[in-house]
């Protein structure tokens, strides 16, 4: 028998609907998100069943060696670099809170009519 060109278009398309229908399907069993909402309970068991295999197993312990022994010589230069930047980001928020203490109070001292501090002398201890 031979078929026309309509009837195997009109096979074509019951293939595709079929098969969209079933990838449907296949989707809607594996939504891991529908699942947990139909069913928490066994959801949190599977959970902790994953989670206590899981901690069985050395992997993370491996892991974190394998961390420790790669950054090991690492850690001394960043660690001094680190310091460093540190250090300097300290220095300049000194100052800049200093210079600001200084402005303010000069600013205060002319609000009530003293005499500010000159730039650059330090201001001398009270004498009580």
């Amino acid at each position: 028998m031979a078929e026309t060109t309509a009837d195997v278009r009109r096979d074509i398309e019951l293939t595709r609907e079929r098969m969209s229908s079933t990838l449907a399907e296949l989707e809607n069993k594996l939504n891991v998100v529908q699942m947990v909402r139909d069913h928490p309970w066994p959801a949190l068991a599977v959970a902790v069943g994953a989670g206590v295999l899981l901690s069985g197993s050395t992997a993370d312990v491996k892991a974190a060696a394998a961390t420790v022994t790669a950054t090991k010589g690492a850690t001394t230069k960043l660690g001094s670099a680190l310091d460093e930047v540190v250090a300097t980001l300290m220095g300049g928020v000194h100052q800049a809170i200093d210079s600001r203490i200084t402005g303010w109070v000069d600013e205060l001292k002319t609000a009530i009519g003293a005499r500010p501090r000159e730039s650059g002398t330090l201001i001398p201890p009270r004498a009580d």
